[in-house]
């Protein structure tokens, strides 16, 4: 059972993630699964075939885990933006969305009021409003995940940190 007072569910499905990948290993090795039969390690089949078998992320299992857990918080809290946006029926979150990212092609606040016949004063309001409810979301998004409030903010910085690594 899940208990809010016992931590945060990002380290809970951790652990829960480690405890199955290690009764999976336990379960591969026993006999009676490989019915008898020997099983072949990978080193022996790497020294056998002399093949490079380098793993093309340098990343732990962990660090993976927690870069795809951020990311899912954030695909999260876009989803219920954009879901605000179109009912509120206009063409601003695509835009806007592009000014969230670093990309070199993003559109300028400036190419955005041509675009769409306001002015770039105007654009400018409208996007401090939407990182503004795209924060809010976000601690919104994270506090359902959190034991206490008052892990929002660590677990706010942790997230991001784990971003930009």
């Amino acid at each position: 059972m899940v208990r809010k007072e016992k931590g945060r569910l990002r380290s809970y499905l951790l652990i829960s993630l480690k405890h199955f990948l290690a009764d999976e290993r336990r379960r591969a090795v026993a006999i009676k699964r490989g019915r008898g039969q020997r099983l072949i390690s990978l080193e022996d089949l790497r020294a056998n075939e002399q093949a490079d078998m380098e793993p093309a992320d340098t990343l732990t299992a962990e660090q993976i885990y927690e870069r795809r857990w951020a990311l899912t918080v954030l695909e999260q809290v876009l989803a219920r933006l954009e879901e605000e946006y179109r009912k509120a029926g206009g063409p601003m979150f695509e835009r806007f969305e592009k000014l969230l990212t670093n990309e070199p092609d993003r559109p300028s606040q400036a190419d955005i009021a041509t675009e769409l016949g306001m002015t770039e004063n105007a654009v400018k309001q409208a996007f401090h409003r939407f990182r503004q409810r795209y924060r809010s979301l976000f601690r919104e998004e994270i506090a359902h995940t959190v034991a206490v409030p008052g892990d929002i903010e660590d677990e706010l910085r942790h997230l991001i940190a784990v971003l930009r690594a």
